[in-house]
């Protein structure tokens, strides 16, 4: 159990680390989802556009 504690404080740097490691995880996980999401929007307006062309033809 030791080891783990002196692993997770990382020499005293361990704010600094798991900081670190949080904010890239954070940045990893947004360049999933936000392409994903302006791509859903995009395609919505898209279709919106395309009916709204077929109602006036």
């Amino acid at each position: 159990m030791e080891g783990i504690v002196e692993y997770l404080d990382m020499g005293g740097y361990a704010f600094y680390v798991w900081t670190s490691f949080g904010l890239c995880m954070g940045l990893m996980i947004a360049h999933l989802i936000l392409p994903r999401r302006r791509e859903r929007r995009i395609l919505g307006e898209i279709r919106n556009r395309m009916r709204r062309e077929a109602g006036r033809a």
